[in-house]
């Protein structure tokens, strides 16, 4: 099957893996499970967008608790970063198209110094899945996509209260109008179903009286306004509790709610650790039980990142890499930066049109993003990125990139290419025969190790992160 599971460098001990005191405690190296290049891959796929090599020998080097450290505080300066790069997003967003939005958001995947503040703002975009199809605003796109990376690490309460009050979400669902006599069920429905407590812990009830307590609030060109007679200040029932509630109540009485962060850290789990097992109730309960005291993101990350399941075999190549996750491995594997508006539309035709989520459940991920059409398309978007010609140029050259690091010889690059990105996980059988690809070629050295990067980039362990 493609979806199976890989041994990572060592077993976890037996019986432990169902073991939440074992699986949430911080992985220490020891002798069956030893800190190697295979686990320092698997973090950087997981918590970035892969690694280059110089990144991930100075993971080996620092040891997987300061690996983890530095992608949840990197040294650099973010914030300068992320300026420079919503200065230029707001330049972008000034049509309606977001397809300038698209490719900025790219480029800043692959320069970023804190590739997991990205990776945290991608889920957060496919949770609170919002479309320029119906938007059809790049400014609002933009003020969206800006507020999700700015709480991305952070609580989850100001980040839910936030988009609550956001127009672009507010006209995605329908709910940018809201009046007291009819209020509008549709941002109260999403609140609950998709966002928060998950399907089957509410009633219709609970969305009608939820909607009455958003009444007032409307989206006039573009912007956000409240209007005070159209709000209902009668009292309200939501979730068995009672009261005179404005919206702001109801995402605090979600919140409280133990359904909400059990919701939350099932999805968190599925993103960062495995969507082909889904955790059981005992393993789920000590997270959520920590998460629902202050409903800190970054603190549930840094948990899971740093724990003995994270890094064991129930979590090793256990998602299939979304498009993004595909691309941009290659690309930062290989030290460059490409074209990436050319980028944007060759991911949106393998299914991730970055600001345009399908449907409001997002993207489903997992074997969604697998089948015959989208495989051809991978192995299509590869030779356009290494093929060193147009529409991306010579920007990746994977003999270039192995002679920065010794290894000056066709041979040598190809060992280095399979190190770097598979870190040993390809069968022997199959490692020799890509292996005599290049050792048995002639002709320019150059495009025979671009033939084979292609080669390892489209075998199915790579598509696995």
């Amino acid at each position: 099957m493609f979806l199976e599971t890989q041994e990572s460098s060592g077993p976890a001990p037996a019986g432990k893996l169902a073991d939440p005191a074992w699986a949430w405690a911080r992985y220490e190296p020891e002798p069956e499970r030893p800190w190697d290049l295979r686990l320092a891959g698997h973090l950087f796929r997981r918590a970035a967008f892969g690694a280059d090599w110089g990144t991930l020998q100075q993971a080996l080097s620092d040891g997987p608790q300061r690996a983890v450290e530095k992608l949840l505080s990197p040294d650099a300066d973010v914030d300068a970063f992320n300026r420079t790069y919503e200065a230029y997003e707001v330049a972008a967003a000034g049509s309606n198209s977001a397809d300038g939005l698209r490719a900025w958001w790219l480029r800043r995947m692959i320069e970023t110094p804190h590739p997991l503040l990205e990776k945290m703002t991608l889920f957060w975009h496919s949770h609170f899945a919002t479309s320029n199809a119906k938007v059809g605003s790049g400014r609002l796109m933009q003020r969206q996509v800006q507020l999700l990376r700015e709480h991305a690490l952070g609580r989850f309460q100001p980040l839910l209260e936030a988009v609550s009050r956001d127009p672009a979400m507010l006209v995605w669902v329908g709910a940018d109008a809201n009046h007291k006599a009819l209020p509008n069920e549709n941002y109260a429905r999403s609140l609950m179903a998709r966002f928060s407590l998950g399907l089957g812990n509410f009633s219709e009830d609970d969305i009608r009286e939820a909607a009455r307590a958003f009444t007032g609030w409307f989206v006039l060109r573009n912007e956000l306004r409240f209007i005070p007679r159209e709000h209902d200040s009668g009292p309200k029932k939501v979730l068995g509790r009672e009261g005179n509630f404005d919206g702001d109540d109801v995402v605090r009485i979600v919140l409280e709610h133990p359904a909400t962060p059990q919701f939350l850290v099932r999805k968190l789990y599925r993103w960062l650790i495995s969507e082909t097992h889904p955790p059981d109730d005992a393993l789920v309960a000590p997270l959520a039980e920590a998460f629902a005291q202050e409903y800190d993101t970054g603190k549930l990350v840094e948990t899971m990142l740093r724990s003995n399941l994270f890094f064991s075999p129930a979590a090793y190549r256990q998602r299939v890499k979304c498009p993004v996750e595909f691309a941009l491995g290659i690309i930062r594997g290989l030290e460059a930066t490409v074209p990436t508006a050319r980028l944007g539309s060759d991911l949106a035709m393998l299914g991730q049109n970055l600001y345009h989520p399908p449907t409001v459940k997002g993207w489903e991920g997992g074997r969604y993003w697998i089948n015959a059409t989208t495989m051809v398309g991978r192995s299509n978007l590869a030779v356009a990125l290494l093929s060193g010609s147009e529409p991306y140029g010579d920007k990746l050259d994977p003999l270039a990139v192995a002679g920065r690091y010794g290894h000056a010889t066709p041979e040598s690059a190809a060992q280095f290419l399979l190190d770097l990105f598979l870190q040993g996980d390809l069968e022997a059988g199959a490692r020799d025969a890509l292996l005599k690809t290049v050792a048995g070629s002639e002709g320019d050295a150059s495009q025979r190790l671009r033939r084979f990067a292609h080669g390892v980039v489209t075998l199915p362990e790579f598509q696995l992160a």
